[in-house]
């Protein structure tokens, strides 16, 4: 078992979420995993009964998970992001992704998920495997 206490749940083939991850990677206990791992899947399955295409943030101690905008806004505040600009991230989550997603030709769109939930009991039996497939955050800046 590794030690991340969260866990970022991210599109690994978009570079604007992959700079964004890699934002945290002087915030010691967070890892990042793409969202077409398989660990990834099962974590969001068992959270929403669906597997959604969305920015993700699962926080094991608080038995939280972040979603969309509001995943977006705790990044900003755990890797010591100035107030405003998180709020503008978090505001503009949509328009961000789509400008970016057009920039750089990768193909879809975020799905509709925002909000802080409750960790459902059995994303939390899946939390460990999702840490275990996690690498740290220096590790998710793409390089192609």
């Amino acid at each position: 078992m590794t030690d991340y206490r969260a866990v970022l749940v991210f599109d690994g083939d978009c570079p604007f979420c992959s700079a964004a991850a890699s934002a945290l990677r002087r915030v010691r206990g967070v890892g990042a995993v793409p969202w077409d791992d398989a660990a990834a899947q099962s974590f969001l399955e068992a959270q929403f009964d669906e597997t959604p295409f969305a920015l993700v943030l699962a926080e094991r101690e608080e038995e939280r998970v972040y979603v969309g905008r509001d995943a977006a806004r705790e990044l900003c505040e755990r890797a010591g992001v100035p107030t405003l600009v998180g709020d503008i991230v978090g505001d503009n989550y949509e328009s961000i992704a789509d400008a970016i997603r057009t920039v750089t030709g990768v193909d879809g769109d975020p799905d509709p998920y925002h909000g802080v939930h409750s960790m459902a009991e059995d994303a939390r039996d899946r939390f460990d495997s999702l840490s275990a497939n996690a690498r740290s955050m220096s590790h998710v800046i793409r390089t192609d």
